[in-house]
């Protein structure tokens, strides 16, 4: 991960145009009397939080750092109403919930919505349709989704079962990143200047950074387990920008779900999660009490050339003891050895090719993976980075003091509105807003993508539209360049799921490369990595009118 993740990676956005537009209170009432209509109270306030020996008042919901769970069923109707306390404008995105017929829930500021002012309140109002699983929401402007975020439980509907063994306990794990100073300050120097912000101080696990930073062994997250039963741990990754390998000493998992989609089950001693994606694993426990505690970690995946926080956040998985007395109990811990699992080398793109090949859709009646077989357009995106020129009396620390970084799609970098998009559309007014429908559907100029690249690494800047009609079907390639670096480039889809139907090394050929498409059980999910220095393949149907993505 690189420089690329900080700037605005989207020139893309989807607009699904049907009647269906003029009819959202039908399709939310529809759906609310098949579950239940729950209610949460945001209140976004500041609070003073430390770690690793620093204290600073961050922006929370309710004062929680990580932020406080929304649990519902499949069908449920979630009636959030947030009240923003602090000076930063706010607005929140429900990572990866599908927001059929409510595009306007989705959180984007100034692309679904204009963000909430100090003083002001925003219900988000939604209902979960035809999902189950791990989700999440988080901050939707600037920087503040370093920590305004938290887990979303979806627990299939009443009388519906897992197509697994029902786990004994479930638990959150969400990974994030921790900061010593304030993190609007570092993203507004980067945008400033150009150049590549200061990664954190630290990994977190639930918050917590845990036993392997200077003071910070108190902030350890433990997970407390019984011998013999099956844990389904819930994890997400919360990272602004990096992939994460993660693991747990002498203890196997088993890999359910990713994104809120049950996938064919399989083992595994590591896993590979990127920012945004969540994976659901089965843990079972040891039938016996082993003596010992063990660590489970997580550290970053490395592919571009840029800066990262190079280290391990990580927390004990701890056996309860059999009966003794508390003092007793805390002495023998202290005397039990504690395990480390081997994670892969920071740069192993082999294991992370390997792990995602094995994601398969489970493509059973129930849960069918309804893949488009035939394709109505076709697009060609190039991911990467490029340069925009230093503005005249400004210092600059682009790849040379004359440029500054700038991510591109189709070499063409997103102009941020000042009206939200989908008001725009609404109020048929586009005479504030530089907004057109001809973004390219793929390079206007081919070149080597992943050999030398050109001389010229200058991006455009606009705010370019794809209109899609509705229920058209999508093929989607995403071709990482070396354009100043080849590296990872995770991307996510509001609104939709996607199929990944294929990916590969190297630069995609439409002549071969779609002969090996798996169109019969690919891996369904909302947010994908661009391979470092190769490709990723995607397919969905665009029936979600109105919603529109970056």
């Amino acid at each position: 991960m690189g420089a690329s993740n900080f700037l605005s990676v989207g020139a893309l956005f989807i607009t699904l145009l049907s009647s269906l537009w003029f009819l959202p209170e039908l399709a939310i009432a529809k759906h609310a009397d098949a579950g239940t209509t729950r209610h949460y109270q945001f209140d976004i306030q500041m609070q003073n939080v430390t770690r690793l020996c620093h204290t600073k008042s961050i922006v929370t919901v309710n004062g929680q750092f990580p932020g406080p769970k929304i649990f519902a069923r499949e069908g449920d109707r979630l009636v959030i109403k947030v009240v923003n306390h602090v000076q930063n404008n706010i607005s929140l995105h429900w990572h990866g919930i599908r927001q059929l017929r409510s595009g306007w829930a989705d959180g984007p500021a100034y692309i679904t919505q204009c963000p909430i002012q100090t003083g002001q309140t925003y219900v988000y109002n939604f209902t979960i349709v035809g999902q189950r699983g791990t989700l999440w929401w988080h901050a939707h402007i600037s920087w503040l989704r370093s920590t305004l975020y938290g887990p979303i439980v979806i627990l299939p509907q009443q009388n519906s079962s897992y197509p697994f063994a029902k786990p004994d306990k479930e638990v959150p794990i969400i990974f994030g990143e921790w900061f010593n100073v304030d993190t609007e300050a570092i993203i507004n120097q980067a945008l400033k200047t150009g150049g590549g912000p200061n990664v954190s101080d630290a990994y977190t696990i639930n918050g917590l950074p845990g036993p392997l930073y200077n003071c910070s062994a108190k902030d350890t997250f433990k997970l407390k387990v019984k011998p013999g039963q099956t844990y389904l741990l819930r994890l997400i990754n919360a990272a602004l920008n990096d992939e994460l390998f993660f693991s747990i000493a002498n203890h196997t998992l088993t890999i359910v779900d990713a994104d809120a989609v049950y996938v064919k089950p399989f083992t595994t001693d590591t896993l590979l999660i990127a920012p945004g994606q969540t994976t659901n694993v089965l843990l079972k426990t040891k039938s016996h009490y082993p003596n010992a505690t063990f660590l489970m970690l997580a550290r970053p995946y490395v592919t571009g050339q840029g800066t990262f926080d190079n280290s391990t956040t990580a927390g004990i998985l701890e056996y309860e003891l059999p009966s003794k007395s508390s003092s007793s109990a805390t002495n023998l811990l202290k005397k039990l050895p504690l395990f480390k699992p081997q994670l892969p080398a920071l740069n192993d793109t082999s294991f992370a090719t390997n792990f995602s090949k094995k994601l398969r859709s489970l493509a059973t009646a129930q849960f069918p993976a309804n893949v488009p077989q035939t394709v109505d357009r076709r697009f060609f995106f190039t991911v990467g980075l490029g340069t925009n020129p230093c503005p005249k009396n400004h210092t600059c620390q682009g790849p040379s003091n004359k440029t500054m970084f700038a991510a591109s799609i189709n070499n063409i970098s997103f102009a941020m509105p000042t009206t939200a998009l989908l008001q725009t559309h609404f109020l048929r007014q586009s005479n504030n807003v530089i907004l057109t429908t001809t973004f390219p559907t793929k390079p206007v100029i081919p070149f080597n993508y992943t050999g030398t690249p050109p001389n010229n690494t200058n991006v455009s800047n606009g705010t370019k539209l794809v209109v899609l009609p509705y229920n058209t079907s999508v093929e989607l390639i995403m071709q990482d360049t070396s354009i100043l670096g080849a590296e990872s480039h995770p991307l996510h889809l509001h609104g939709f799921n996607f199929f990944v139907v294929g990916q590969g090394f190297g630069n995609y050929n439409p002549n071969k490369d779609p002969a090996s498409f798996n169109l019969i059980d690919p891996v369904e999910r909302n947010t994908v990595g661009v391979p470092v220095g190769g490709w990723v393949a995607i397919r969905f149907l665009a029936d979600n009118p109105g919603e529109s993505n970056n």
